[in-house]
């Protein structure tokens, strides 16, 4: 297992359309074991390939609470739905045949670290996709997960959650990654803390 470098915008890989999967190799395999290290190491829920650097249709999820400090994902409500799943999921050349419903989320990404905006996605969504040795599957999936499986299909098509919101705040974050770039992992870990301070005074 080797921890893979997580790419960040304005990247121009982020923007590329990733390949479908043609065969299913140990290295696919691989990669895929290499991807849920990364996304874990660095507390996320969900990667996809471009992500990493590889323009294939491949994304692993886990939306199982990893973070104990990341209070936007800890106590999120399983659904049915959800429950019925065994995580981490490794789809590959994903589809959604349906999608029913709207909701919104507030979206973070791990490609724009440290910005959160509300997006609207499909309530429920109908899935079919491959594992990592070729066999096809299909599901239906809302709650949390359906949302993270909608983010991360973004990321093969070369679109990142700051595309579905409005030009002016999409704007304000490009221009302040522009001027000051990311924080570092300490100083995200700082804001947690402070945003749960100031939600547990609100209580």
């Amino acid at each position: 297992m080797a921890k893979l470098e997580i790419l960040t915008y304005p990247n121009p890989l982020l923007r590329e359309v990733s390949q479908i999967v043609k065969t299913f190799t140990p290295d696919l395999q691989k990669l895929a074991t290499d991807m849920l290290e990364t996304m874990y190491d660095a507390n996320g829920i969900g990667l996809a390939a471009p992500q990493v650097g590889q323009l294939i249709q491949m994304l692993v999820i886990d939306t199982r609470s990893n973070d104990p400090e990341n209070s936007r994902y800890e106590n999120e409500d399983i659904t049915a739905l959800e429950a019925k799943l065994k995580q981490p999921l490794v789809l590959i050349n994903p589809e959604i045949i349906k999608g029913e419903g709207n909701t919104t989320f507030d979206e973070g990404c791990l490609s724009v670290p440290s910005f959160f905006e509300t997006v609207e996605r499909f309530e429920k969504v109908e899935v079919k996709a491959f594992d990592v040795h070729g066999k096809e599957m299909r599901f239906t999936v809302d709650g949390l997960l359906a949302i993270v499986i909608q983010h991360e299909m973004d990321h093969l098509k070369g679109t990142l959650f700051i595309d579905h919101i409005s030009f002016t705040k999409s704007n304000k974050i490009k221009n302040q990654i522009k001027k000051g770039g990311y924080p570092t992992k300490e100083e995200i870990a700082e804001k947690r803390k402070a945003d749960k301070l100031k939600d547990l005074s609100k209580a």
